[in-house]
């Protein structure tokens, strides 16, 4: 992997990881169509380990949220109460929105490392983020705020989550259509979506890091996963207010067709390859 390469797919990474359209899916399929012969360890590690430069930007672009149900969940546990604190129980049902895909992802790892080689079936699943963001559209009644959650949400957009450790189906995508499902406002779906993504991506990133000593010539390759990690936290900070900012008015319609644009663009240049 060059430093190039590594710039590039910080950018892509930063830009898609909270926007509903993949960014699993753009680290495989933007090598594939630029042709980039990556080593396929080496692609999957640093795909991981720069969701940490993500990671570091959901947790600046909530750091007072999370500042509040961190002390209220605290406070709960001092106090013996888990229900009569808004904040403290969002912040425990997130936790248990985490299990799901945290089962899922250690359950199915070699599969997940498998698909993260095939662009087409990557496209796929791309579709059915597609399918995914339509149905939140038109099924939600987008009344509810993220307060109103209970464990039965919890567990529901958590299902949702575990279906995103598959290259193509959209974390962000699938658990703001699970909050949608369940009627949620579509800022507080995504708001919802975000903060579960802090357990599972720092989850995930330290599986990886057991993978990145392991891989030769560790030395040369580690300035790539800097440069990369940087870059996804500066533009990933920057993809969060707009998008958060885009929700208040507007649908998700948009990504909809984008993936199923870029889904069919993909399949249609393998097959001709």
């Amino acid at each position: 992997m060059s430093l190039i390469q590594a710039i590039i797919l910080g950018i892509v990474q930063g830009l898609s990881e909270f926007l509903p359209i993949s960014s699993s899916a753009h680290l495989v399929i933007v090598p594939y169509l630029l042709n980039w012969s990556l080593d396929p360890t080496q692609a999957f590690v640093f795909d991981v380990l720069v969701q940490l430069g993500t990671l570091v930007a959901v947790l600046v672009y909530f750091w007072k949220d999370l500042v509040t149900i961190v002390t209220s969940m605290i406070r709960g546990l001092k106090e013996h109460s888990f229900n009569e604190n808004l904040e403290g129980r969002l912040g425990w049902l997130i936790i248990l929105a985490t299990i799901p895909a945290g089962l899922a992802g250690l359950l199915l790892k070699s599969n997940v490392e498998a698909a993260f080689n095939s662009p087409s079936l990557t496209s796929l699943m791309l579709l059915v983020t597609a399918g995914l963001l339509v149905a939140g559209e038109i099924l939600s009644k987008k009344t509810r705020p993220a307060e109103a959650m209970t464990p039965l949400d919890a567990l529901i957009v958590g299902l949702f989550q575990a279906l995103s450790v598959f290259p193509g189906i959209s974390r962000s995508g699938a658990t703001i259509t699970g909050g949608l499902l369940r009627h949620f406002k579509r800022e507080d779906a995504a708001r919802i979506s975000f903060l579960m993504a802090i357990p599972i991506m720092l989850a995930a990133g330290l599986l990886a890091m057991v993978d990145l000593f392991a891989i030769p010539a560790l030395a040369s390759f580690m300035p790539m996963v800097v440069v990369g990690f940087i870059i996804a936290a500066i533009v990933g900070y920057f993809a969060i207010r707009w998008f958060m900012g885009f929700l208040r008015e507007k649908n998700l319609y948009p990504f909809a067709i984008y993936c199923a644009a870029l889904a069919l663009i993909t399949l249609i240049i393998t097959y001709v390859r």
